[in-house]
């Protein structure tokens, strides 16, 4: 009976946090014109909006260059450049492509050694209004010290203030905000560790 009782308070706890969560990426969108920084980072995925919402930012002079983070590596840049619909001199000019991230940390190693390379210190992060809390810990912990704002795009398949309505919404946000707690917990982990007197 006691067991019980732990797992449903420890449920509810999860389900609160889960409200919360969605209550806060449903705030995201429609994202506020960012500020300029050296740089914008765009995260791949299943939409192509992201990829013109940066590109935009870049056209814009948000930001001196584009890394669009994540590319499968049969995508080639004129299919990239074709999705994005930007001018082609300035993509050719000013946009790179990152082809080692699998996953959202890999996206932070890879957008921390671009921008490490370049010496910037401020960068514009472009991802779904969904993955932007997590996204955020990822690039925040891999360059810390330098200055990260998020521009979040709604994301077609997943309204961010109905998510409850469908099994497919439902599933997607609840499986991101549990990544999000272990990516939390992670990072809340290291921060202790590298602490003087840490192990």
């Amino acid at each position: 009976m006691k067991g019980l009782a732990t797992v449903l308070v420890v449920l509810l706890v999860w389900l609160s946090g889960l409200l919360a969560f969605a209550g806060r990426v449903a705030r995201l969108t429609p994202a506020p014109a960012p500020a300029p920084a050296d740089g914008i980072v765009a995260l791949t995925g299943g939409s192509a909006i992201r990829l013109k919402a940066a590109t935009d930012l870049l056209e814009e002079g948000d930001g001196q260059r584009l890394l669009v983070s994540g590319v499968d590596r049969k995508v080639t840049r004129r299919d990239l450049w074709g999705v994005t619909g930007a001018a082609k001199p300035l993509f050719d000019c000013c946009v790179d492509l990152g082809f080692e991230a699998a996953n959202t940390m890999g996206n932070a190693r890879e957008t921390a050694d671009w921008a490490r390379s370049m010496n910037y210190e401020s960068l514009i992060l472009v991802t779904a209004d969904f993955h932007t809390p997590r996204a955020l810990l990822e690039l925040r912990g891999a360059l810390p010290g330098v200055r990260i704002t998020a521009y979040p795009v709604a994301t077609p398949d997943l309204d961010a203030r109905h998510w409850q309505d469908t099994t497919r919404g439902a599933e997607r946000m609840s499986v991101e905000y549990t990544k999000y707690l272990v990516t939390l917990g992670r990072e809340s982990l290291l921060k202790l560790g590298s602490k003087p007197g840490g192990t």
